[in-house]
């Protein structure tokens, strides 16, 4: 919790903000060293790197085993989580004029922490996502020293057992985020340290703290009403200049006023705007807000530039959810259907975590990276996941920028958090941070309080999501909030391809599931052969065991026994795994297969289903398996692509009743022409292909499409044909649209005969994008 020390001259500003213009950063250089107790001091310095971990400093202070993701090298840094660490940096008094005047500004300190200025103790503060801004002036000598002591890991006195869940319940009593204390994707391993960009920054005592733009957009898109609010310090008696710019850097709104008090609110309108879409349904447009504060003769003293996009964003009830004339009734399923500027879109896309263990490491550079790769997919969504953090602002910038939505969770998963009044203060002053500094963003599609909290104890009448509801209703009344996901009619899971428990793969139960928004799905796959070289020691790469590497980088008893390299899954469909080649590519064929339809069969469910988000898109460090799209800390899995390929905004889909099949069975299929754009679609030829033992192949069907209405699917014909003798265990159906490659579909199937010959899943380009054939021998 934050509390302030009120003997001293000291600014903190609680909600998030960007300061610009007129001041001059310092930066520093930080020493680190740990202590067992709050008396003591450290013993040994060590340089630090910020933003960084203290693992990180300490890894590399006194030599040990690296890289930390190798093997089982994480283990290095348990015993760390109930020392003290504390930071320290030195500098000279800066030179300053009469008017300015010196603070420390920190974007993230993780977690609870203490800073002292000179030995003065200028600020307690618990949570790493408020920002930090401290006048130092008041303390300042001719030599200076600062420290930040970080408190040890909050826990709730429960023992980390392994093999049990007990190592989440160590944060449902803080905001820190619950995946550090260990995930099934995640090792036990709970960092701190300054995360974030930190600085010292002289600044005119007369500065700018924060400019919000808030705004209504009417119901037919035709006009903006403009609030800004100006938020400083010793404003009063200047002047400030407003501008409101367009993407081609044009005035479109131009304000001046003196300002009479340190707070200052003013209106204005825009009319026929310009607005802000999602990147597959229009342009993500961006507008540039100047404000300048300048003195009586016209002397610049502070400012702030912002961009800013106008976007009306709505969740709205599905088709057919209202429907239930039974009595007793109940309320309907909820509304997960996401309408902007007017227009409701299909929401595909993924689960994001954050990239890196030490969010410290994240750069702008790879958010842009990553980021790019979920656009190329075709996702217009990405569901920020409860229990990492609330990202950097690079992260929200890139977005916006792009047309990527963003469905932003509060710091809150898989648990029962309490009433308690400490914890329930310290959400609210975080949830506040997060809100003011979110809520800029037209990315921002949603808010929700969390990951799977109904799962976990938690009701509608808990307090933390009576009062995170409450805050953003409060903050941000025009951007949606719900209480968790899934709510009811909302679907998580399955994570499996195939359940031995229930006897039934993808294929079995997607289609007889029927829910509004898919928004946590999986197929596990292998990591690739390159990724699994570079962490897992040479001697135990094949075959996968127990308590080695594959087993603490998540391929053996991760969720259950066999997650996530699914070894039994393999054999039931493969037979025997007789190398590592084999199972990387079996595993990743059964992951590229298995999501592709899972995507495509949601979208048939249109439009009674509106959303579908696979978990997850990366991961955090490198995997053995896991249900990621992209490997740590960059590198494309095989299923990216055909999760690309399915979430094309047109394509033509094949619906196969299953994927293992027999020699003189009946295979059948359907088509589907799936369209979640707004354009009229033209007539056209489609023709099915089924081919097999490399050079043969059977005509299964000619449509030819009449065309198709805007955002609507068509229901195609069916085909159905006696499976000839296959002499591989692997066939393909593709389909071939004339005039519009790009709409093309390629689909690999199983085919059981006693004598089969097995052959490797190989990627192929197809209209360039990767594919799987079946061309590999063995």
């Amino acid at each position: 919790m934050s509390r302030y020390i009120f003997f001293l001259f000291s600014a903190l500003i609680i909600f998030s903000f960007r300061i610009y213009g007129q001041q001059n950063e310092i930066s520093l250089n930080w020493e680190i060293g740990y202590h067992k107790t709050a008396t003591e001091t450290p013993k040994r310095w060590a340089i630090a790197t910020v933003p960084g971990a203290v693992q990180l400093d300490v890894m590399k202070d006194e030599n040990y085993k690296q890289p930390y993701w190798f093997a089982d090298n994480v283990i290095q840094f348990d015993w760390m989580e109930d020392y003290f660490f504390t930071y320290k940096t030195s500098f000279k008094k800066p030179s300053m004029k009469s008017f300015e005047k010196l603070y420390f500004h920190s974007k993230g300190i993780d977690y609870a922490f203490k800073i002292l200025c000179n030995n003065v103790l200028i600020r307690e503060q618990e949570g790493m996502f408020t920002y930090v801004d401290l006048d130092l002036t008041p303390f300042l000598k001719e030599d200076n020293e600062l420290k930040i002591i970080l408190m040890p890991v909050p826990k709730t006195g429960i023992v980390y057992e392994k093999g049990t869940e007990t190592y989440r319940q160590n944060a449902k009593e803080s905001v820190k985020p619950a995946v550090s204390y260990g995930w099934d994707w995640h090792p036990r391993l709970v960092t701190r340290g300054i995360w974030d960009e930190t600085f010292l920054v002289v600044r005119n005592q007369s500065h700018i703290k924060d400019v919000s733009v808030s705004y209504i957009l009417n119901e037919e898109l035709t006009n903006v009403d403009l609030q800004v609010n100006i938020d400083g310090e010793n404003l009063s008696g200047n002047n400030f200049r407003w501008i409101l710019r367009n993407s081609q850097g044009e005035t479109i709104l131009e304000k001046k006023q003196t300002l009479l008090s340190d707070n200052v609110t003013f209106n204005a309108s825009v009319p026929n705007p310009e607005l802000w879409w999602p990147h597959d349904y229009g342009t993500p447009y961006l507008y540039t807000s100047e404000l300048y504060v300048v003195d009586s003769k016209n002397k610049l003293l502070s400012e702030e530039i912002q961009k800013i996009g106008f976007r009306k964003i709505k969740l709205v009830m599905n088709d057919e959810a209202w429907i239930d004339p039974r009595f007793p009734r109940s309320r309907p399923e909820v509304p997960t259907a996401i309408e902007i500027n007017n227009k409701r879109i299909f929401a595909k896309g993924s689960n994001w975590v954050h990239p890196e263990i030490f969010v410290g490491l994240i750069s702008a550079d790879l958010y842009e990276r990553q980021l790019l790769l979920a656009k190329e997919a075709n996702f217009n969504i990405l569901r920020v996941w409860g229990g990492g953090i609330v990202n950097k602002e690079s992260f929200f910038e890139i977005c916006d920028r792009e047309g990527i939505l963003v469905w932003q969770e509060f710091p809150l998963a898989c648990n029962n958090y309490g009433d308690d009044v400490e914890y329930l203060n310290v959400l609210k002053q975080e949830a506040t941070s997060i809100i003011n500094r979110v809520k800029k963003h037209p990315c921002l599609a949603i808010w929700s309080g969390g990951n799977e909290l109904f799962w976990n104890g938690m009701t509608d009448q808990s307090l933390p999501l009576r009062l995170l509801n409450s805050l953003c209703y409060q903050l941000d009344p025009y951007t949606p909030y719900i209480n968790t996901s899934p709510l009811f009619g909302m679907g998580h899971g399955h994570y499996l391809f195939y359940d031995k428990e229930i006897d039934e793969n993808v294929f079995d139960w997607m289609p007889k599931t029927r829910k509004t928004a898919y928004t946590e799905f999986a197929v596990s796959g292998a990591s690739n052969m390159s990724v699994l070289e570079s962490f897992i020691p040479s001697e135990d790469l094949f075959p996968p065991k127990t308590n080695t590497a594959w087993e603490i980088h998540h391929g053996i008893g991760a969720w259950q026994q066999d997650s996530w390299l699914e070894i039994p899954t393999l054999k039931k469909y493969f037979g025997e795994i007789e190398s590592l080649e084999e199972l990387v590519k079996y595993s990743q064929l059964l992951q590229c297969e298995g999501l592709k339809f899972i995507y495509e069969e949601a979208r048939r469910q249109r439009p009674h289903c509106s959303m579908a988000l696979n978990w997850c898109f990366q991961e955090p460090w490198p995997s053995a398996a896991n249900n990621s799209l992209i490997n740590w800390p960059n590198e494309i899995k095989p299923a990216y692509y055909h999760v690309k390929n399915a979430c094309r905004p047109v394509l033509l889909s094949v619906y196969v009743p299953k994927f293992e099949w027999n020699e003189n069975e009946e295979f059948s299929c359907e088509l589907y022409l799936l369209n979640d754009t707004y354009d009229q679609l033209e007539p056209t030829n489609v023709k099915i292909l089924l081919q097999y033992d490399g050079d043969k192949e059977i005509e299964l069907l000619t449509w030819n499409f009449p065309g198709g209405n805007s955002f609507q699917n068509v229901r195609g014909p069916k085909a159905s044909i006696n499976l000839p003798r296959i002499n591989n265990n692997l066939f393909t159906v593709k389909v071939l649209v004339e005039n519009h490659e790009e709409y093309n579909s390629s689909y690999v199937f199983l085919y059981n005969n006693k004598n089969v010959n097995k052959v490797f899943p190989a990627i192929e380009y197809y209209n360039g994008e990767f594919l799987f054939g079946y061309n590999e021998v063995f």
